[in-house]
This record gives structure tokens, C-alpha cells and sequence, in this order.
């Protein structure tokens, strides 16, 4: 997908597994970020940033300055920038980065009118420096980070940072980077500047007002060089040069290692990455007629979760205290691999991200690098926080683990959370290895929240959630939610393994707090709507409006012998998810942060009220791409897939994500869309925007049409799978097609044409499965046929609505299921 206007305030991310580089979509590289400010943009292999940039200038003409961008495009696996032609010479730049290499590559295209000579200059600008500490944080980086030097050996230039900060606790390092090409130079130049057209630079101050757009930052301490090409054209013939950026925190000749693994063959190396982004596409391969936009977005949402993928090695793990204290480190791990959660302030590992991530994920049969993320977490959690099974919240590439630590006071949701992203995992790819070697870490997630985090015994676990917002009780909705959830994801699991005492265990925690789930949070009134915590005084549900509101109706709860359905009563759950469609609740572009109302807060409501209820808290009108997916999910767990439903929320996030009008860079999928309280990023400066790729969105694209549309629900730990389809309503048929399950697939296509219902699904596994559509409430069964010839079925309702199921016989092939109303 292409994009030609505004180029200048777009940012353009390109990321492999252990390079990525973020500038804009001119091919510039202004300031950008805010977590060290103005550093967090530019050229980074994980745990370090190498460069600020890479300028090219042609004829004397600067890419992107002199020579205007004319054209960016998004392709899978890469990225393009078509120029200006400067004195009958057009160029075009490709910037890709190879998956397991800490280098990138660009390829510079040129076409020349004429046979000509042209010259060509490159100009980088080093900036070698760790991925912690911040801007903000004890110490910062204007302390932290050190001088660095350039020199120019191999026809490359080489950039280097090596010494010890002046502060305690730090590490020695030898941080490099290597830039050039298999191309001669001409000549060269050593210097503080080089930046092609970002001479002169306007520098943006650590902390306090900055200028709206920069070229660097108070705690840069980069250096900079330039060659000097000639190179040889021929009329009409497309010449592509190729360059490449490398480095390593272990000096300059495993720096040097990676630039010749990466110029030994570019073009291999860009068509092997666009196979790999090709084989994404094939998997989970869905049809969507009567919702092309959602289709295209389950495209690009696997391109972007493959793009999420990112990989660390000898990682020193300290707890920072939320930036206030630097200590000795209390462990080391070889290596990390997760999925980033956006770019270009949060490429690291986080535990919420990753397990909402977990089920887009599972969906689009990304089992080892989701499986790997869980790993990482597992892994620094039991050694910082020496074995609790407490999950941590946020660590950086480098070890530096920012909150979740034992004394931390949450975030709790994140390790009851866990277990059910194990679960999910074990149940998608029957990998009892996997769910072994998680088990007895997942069991005690669950024991350590009632060890520590149930101070009053009554089952509602205390502790900070997802809502990083002051003004709540102790006990949260959405740790509420998690927590029994993850109860039951464990009891299944204790259960496969014959562990009868967890399973116990869990089930009778998880039974207490469904039996007393409406009563204690429902809260009433006008509200139709679950208290976002208990009053501390008396237990009593109080009403903010946090989009937490709605993870009642998004946990699914599986329970043996007994339909899989979410936590909230049908009834209750129906009438929160019809308030939060309302004006007090979501825009024009999906769910509220914070929904207005009455309150007592300062600046009175903001906007509509949907009840009477004061809250004590302000509206926060800014809508976060996982808020939208979160209830994109809830609809459809309720059957209420259309148009106003499930599609308005879909549509909401494929639009930030896919329309011209509204997307930052296409294809990729923002953290927060344009909402009345958080203009568009593109209108924001660089140093303040939210995340221009964020992976969590992809949950409410992903999930909604592979688990609740096309019905897909394996349980492969017991060598089971079910798919109970459910066409959208105004719509005939959906389809999807090597949806990977385990080490096969399967084939799933589903048609609703006036009162026949038909589900057909192609096993390529061995599986018993059971085959069904979901139909109006109060349905009449005419017939029922499989494979052509009448059968037993069972009815049952649910949340989704009236389920016709039918067991098939077991093994592989087509199977084909047509329910037929009175």
C-alpha cells in the first residue's frame, strides 16, 4: 500500500527479528520518541540504538531534501520511497532487515535518462546507546550515555562507544556500529555533523517544552561521517546499490561480522524475507466478501505481528523501580525473544501485551514466537522475583526490568492472566511439552495472588491492573475477571496432567467467585454497566467508566462438560455491551479509555451522560486499538456480530489501520486512534505520539473472525476440535483456509442463505471434531445433515445464541454440515 501525501510527518518503521530502523516516510530521521526523547526513532539492534540516520545525495541533491519524496509504500517485509528525478536521475530507496541478522539493509535504485556519471554521497550519524536507562529515569541518559567515535576503515565507517558510565552499577561496554557498502568510496569525511539535509541541526532539550520538530537531543553523543561514491549509469537501466547499517554491544569486529553476513547476497536476503512474509499470508488465508475492509485487515494484522518479533542476547537483569534506583544485577539470561509491543517507545517485553496478543497470535498460527514470548516472561520473572510466580510487568532489551517486581503492587492481572495464555497455547497446539514445561510456573501465579494479594479473604484479588489510573479500590474489575478465568485455565491444565489437587483447588476458587461474580460487581441502577472496582469501604461496585467495564464480557471461561461462554450473565452481559455502544462510550473510531457522565472531577463531564452515577473520576475520551479489539471480542462472544455490533468495532480498528484517511503509515496499526481527547499522531510533534505500530490491536481483528465468526476451538491436548460457525449477520459467506492447528490445519467455509445454515470444514489432522452453526434463539429445526444424510445432533444455547452441533467421525477430509430451519 502507498501513500504520497504529507510524508514528512509520517513515520516509517522497518523491523527484523534484530534490526529496525524508524524514520519518516520521506526517508529523514527527525527526533523522535518520548521514553528517551528524541533517541527512540533512528537505526537499533536489540539492546542498543547504533544510529541516528542514514542520508543519501544525489548529484549534490539530498534524498528527501533537494530530491522530494514523492511516493512511500508499505510492502510485506519492507519498505519503499520513491524521489523526485534530480537532473534525469530517479531514485528509490528499499529499506528492509533481514530476521536473524543485527544489520539492515537499503537498496538504492537509480534510472538514469542518458548514460551518465552521477556521484553519490552517504552521510550517517552515529548515536551508540542503550535501550535503558530513559530521559527520565535514575540515572538518565545525559549521565548514562557516553561520547562516541568515528573512524573509517574497510571502505566502511565505523562508529564506536566503549568505556564504563560514571555511575554506579554500570557495566563496562563496546558498543559499534559499521555502515557502507561493497562500493569503493572516493572519498570520506570524519565529523560531529553529517546528516544530509538535517544540517544545522535543531537540537530537542532532555526534559521540559521542546520545539515541535528536532534533529537530536541533549543526551545525544553521536559523531558523524560521509563518502563520497561516482558511479556509472546506463540509460534506461535500473541500478541498485546496496547499503548496510550493522552493529553489536561486542566491539567492532562481531559489528564488522553482521555488515558482511548482510552484503554477502541483499537480494537473497530481500526475496527470503518476502517469501517468509508470503508463507504469514498463507496461513489463515480468510474470505470476507461482505466485509472486504476486516479481510484486508486480517491480511496486514499478521504482517504486523510478524514484524513485532524481536530478540535479545546476554541480558543483565535488574529491577529499576520504576526508573528510581540503578542496582547491581540479580541475574542473567542468554537470550529473550518476544513480540514487541510497538514502535518506536515500546519494542520490548511486556506481560499484558503478550498475552492479549497470545489469542491474534494463535489465530494466524504464530505458535513459536508467541510460545517464545511466554518463555522470556516466565524466565525473568522467576529471577527477579526469585521464584513467587508473580509476572512482571515491563522489561527493557537490555535486562532492565521497569515494574512488576515482587513488592511492586501489581500489575495482578498480568500473572492471572498467564495461565490462560499457557492454556491458549497447549489447547491450539496440543504441545503438552509446552504446557509441562509452564505448569508448575502457571500454578504458582495463582497461588501467589491468594498467598498475597487477598489481604481480606474474600477472593477478589487486590493490586494496580490494566488501568493505570488513580482513584480506584484495591480490587479491580479486570483482575476480578482474569483471575477466575485463569482459575479455570488451570484447573483444565491440572486436570490433563491428573493433578488433582490443583485442579481441585482452582475449580472450587473459581466456582466461589462465579456463584458471587453479578451480585458483587453489577452496579445497578441506570448504570447497565460493572463497578471498575469495590469501594474499600464496604465492597460496593464504584462506576468510572473505564474501558475495564467491558472484560466481563471478553473472558471466556472453559469448564469441563459444560459450554465455553464469558464471565458476565447473558442477560447483564448484553445490556453493558449495548451502553458501551452509546456516544458516552465510544466514537467514531471504537471504545473510550474512559467514558462521560456525571462526575465530580475536575472540569465537570465532558460529553454525553449514558446514567445518573457521579463518578469521582475525569472522561478520558482517547481510544486505544486494544480497548477497540477488547470489545470487538465481547460482541462477538455474544453472538452480536453485525454491522452496529462486532463490525463497528472491527471497522474501527481496520480504518486506523488501512484508510488513507486516517492511517499514519499504511498497514500498520497505531496504539490510539484519532479520538477527542488524542488528535491524530500525524498532527502531533514526534517526540509526543503514541506508538505508529502497536501489536496489541491485532486481538480484535484476528480473534473475532477466526475463533467467534468462522467458530474455530480446538482443544488439541485431548485431540479435539470444534467449529461452530456464525456468518454475520447481513452477510452469506465467510471462509478461511489453512488455519493452523497443532501440525496441521484445517479448511473452514460457512453460508447462511434465508433458513439453511451450512458449515463445511477440511481436516488436515487427525482430530475428532465437532461440527455446528449457531442459529436465532428459538429456532425450529427442520433437518440436520452431515456429509448428506440425516444425523443425531444436540442443541444447546449459549451467549453466542442457539448452537446446532453435530459429532463427526473422526480423521481427516471434508466434512459438510447443513442445518435447515422450519
Amino acid at each position: 500500500m502507498s501513500e504520497t501525501t504529507r510524508l514528512a510527518d509520517r513515520r516509517a518503521v522497518s523491523v527484523g527479528s534484530r534490526f529496525y530502523s524508524v524514520g519518516t516516510a520521506d526517508g529523514l530521521y527527525p527526533a523522535a520518541g518520548w521514553h528517551i526523547r528524541g533517541e527512540m526513532g533512528g537505526m537499533w539492534t536489540q539492546s542498543i540504538k547504533l544510529l541516528d540516520g542514514m542520508w543519501f545525495g544525489l548529484n549534490g541533491a539530498w534524498l528527501g531534501g533537494q530530491a522530494k519524496a514523492e511516493k512511500f509504500t508499505s510492502g510485506w517485509g519492507y519498505t519503499r520511497i520513491d524521489y523526485a528525478a534530480t537532473a534525469g536521475v530517479s531514485a528509490s530507496r528499499t529499506n528492509f532487515a533481514p530476521d536473524g541478522l543485527r544489520a539492515g539493509l537499503v537498496g538504492l535504485t537509480l534510472t538514469s535518462e542518458r548514460d551518465s556519471k552521477v556521484k553519490l554521497a552517504l552521510d550517517a550519524h552515529s548515536e551508540l546507546m542503550n535501550s535503558y536507562p530513559w530521559g527520565w529515569t535514575q540515572p538518565d541518559q545525559l549521565k548514562f550515555n557516553l561520547p562516541d567515535e568515528g573512524s573509517y576503515s574497510g571502505k566502511t565507517l565505523v562508529f564506536r562507544e566503549k568505556g564504563t558510565p560514571d555511575v554506579p552499577h554500570a557495566d563496562a561496554h563496546d558498543y559499534a556500529a559499521v555502515v557502507g557498502s561493497r562500493l569503493t568510496p572516493e572519498t570520506h569525511q570524519l565529523g560531529p555533523d553529517h546528516r544530509g539535509p538535517q544540517s544545522d541541526p535543531v537540537i530537542c532539550p532532555a526534559t521540559g517544552e521542546a520545539p515541535k520538530r528536532c534533529d537530536d537531543s541533549e543526551a545525544g553523543k553521536g559523531t558523524g561521517g560521509r563518502m563520497n561514491y561516482s558511479v556509472d549509469l546506463k540509460a534506461g537501466t535500473p541500478t541498485t546499490l546496496w547499503f548496510a547499517v550493522a552493529g553489536s554491544e561486542q566491539g567492532p569486529k562481531d559489528a564488522r561480522t553482521q555488515f558482511d553476513r548482510a552484503l554477502a547476497d541483499p537480494e537473497q536476503l530481500l526475496e527470503q524475507k518476502i517469501a517468509e512474509r508470503r508463507a504469514v499470508a498463507a496461513r489463515t488465508s480468510v474470505e470476507l466478501p461482505g466485509d472486504n475492509l476486516l479481510q484486508r485487515s486480517v491480511e496486514w494484522s499478521k504482517q504486523n505481528l510478524a514484524d513485532s518479533v524481536q530478540e535479545s542476547h546476554g541480558l543483565r537483569l535488574r529491577l529499576v523501580d520504576e526508573g528510581r534506583q540503578y542496582p547491581a544485577p540479580t541475574g542473567e539470561l542468554a537470550s529473550a525473544r518476544w513480540l514487541g509491543a510497538g514502535w518506536p517507545d515500546y519494542p520490548w517485553l511486556f506481560g499484558t501485551d503478550g498475552e492479549y496478543t497470545a489469542f491474534a497470535s494463535v489465530a494466524m498460527g504464530q505458535f513459536d514466537d508467541i510460545m517464545a514470548h511466554l518463555r522470556s516472561l516466565k524466565d525473568v520473572s522467576e529471577l527477579v522475583n526469585e521464584g513467587s510466580g508473580k509476572v512482571i510487568h515491563e522489561m527493557t532489551p537490555d535486562g532492565s526490568v521497569y515494574y512488576g517486581a515482587n513488592d511492586d503492587p501489581g500489575n495482578t492481572d498480568e500473572t492471572a492472566k498467564f495461565p490462560s495464555a499457557v492454556a491458549l497455547l497447549w489447547r491450539w497446539t496440543g504441545d503438552d511439552a509446552f504446557r509441562d514445561e509452564m505448569y508448575d510456573f502457571a500454578v504458582r501465579n495463582m497461588r501467589f495472588i491468594y498467598r498475597t494479594l487477598d489481604k481480606d479473604g474474600d477472593g477478589w484479588p487486590e493490586g494496580t491492573g490494566n488501568v493505570e489510573r488513580s482513584g480506584m479500590g484495591a480490587e479491580k474489575l479486570d483482575n476480578a475477571v482474569y483471575t477466575a478465568r485463569g482459575l479455570r485455565d488451570l484447573a483444565d491444565m491440572a486436570h490433563s496432567k491428573h493433578d488433582s489437587t490443583t485442579a481441585s483447588w482452582a475449580t472450587k476458587r473459581a466456582e466461589k467467585l462465579e456463584q458471587r461474580f453479578e451480585r458483587t460487581w453489577w452496579a445497578g441502577g441506570d448504570t447497565d454497566q460493572y463497578g471498575d472496582s469495590l469501594q474499600d469501604t464496604d465492597n460496593s461496585p464504584m462506576l468510572q467508566r473505564h474501558w475495564i467495564g467491558v472484560t466481563p464480557m471478553d473472558a471466556e471461561l472453559v469448564r469441563p462438560g459444560r459450554p465455553t461462554v464469558p464471565l458476565a450473565s447473558s442477560e447483564h452481559g448484553r445490556l453493558a455491551l449495548a451502553k458501551r455502544q452509546e456516544s458516552c462510550y465510544s466514537g467514531e473510531f471504537g471504545l473510550y479509555h474512559t467514558g462521560t457522565g456525571p462526575t465530580s472531577a475536575e472540569g465537570g463531564n465532558k460529553g454525553p451522560s449514558c446514567d445518573s452515577t457521579v463518578s469521582a473520576v475525569q472522561s478520558e475520551r482517547a481510544i486505544y486499538s486494544l480497548n477497540t479489539a477488547i470489545m470487538a471480542v465481547a460482541e462477538g462472544n455474544y453472538g452480536r456480530l453485525g454491522h452496529h455490533e462486532q463490525q463497528r468495532y472491527t471497522t474501527a480498528n481496520a480504518r486506523i489501520q488501512l484508510d488513507p484517511s486516517v492511517w499514519e503509515m499504511p498497514g500498520a496499526m497505531p496504539e490510539i486512534a484519532p479520538s477527542p481527547d488524542a488528535p491524530a499522531n500525524i498532527e502531533r510533534p514526534l517526540t509526543e505520539r503514541s506508538m505508529a505500530l502497536q501489536a496489541w490491536g491485532a486481538y480484535g481483528v484476528l480473534w473475532p473472525v477466526v475463533h467467534q465468526q468462522l467458530g474455530v476451538s480446538p482443544d488439541l491436548g485431548r485431540n479435539r476440535v470444534s467449529v461452530v460457525s456464525q456468518v454475520p449477520t447481513g452477510q452469506e459467506r465467510i471462509a478461511g483456509s489453512n488455519i493452523r492447528l497443532g501440525k496441521g490445519s484445517v479448511d473452514v467455509r460457512a453460508r447462511h442463505v434465508s433458513k439453511t445454515f451450512t458449515t463445511e470444514v477440511t481436516r488436515h489432522l487427525e482430530a475428532d471434531l465437532s461440527i455446528g452453526h449457531v442459529v436465532p434463539p428459538g429456532s425450529e429445526i427442520d433437518s440436520v445433515t452431515l456429509d448428506g444424510h440425516p444425523v443425531q445432533y444436540r442443541t444447546f444455547t449459549t451467549a453466542r445464541g442457539q448452537q446446532v452441533i453435530v459429532s463427526a467421525p473422526s480423521g481427516e477430509g471434508r466434512t459438510t454440515l447443513v442445518v435447515t430451519l422450519k
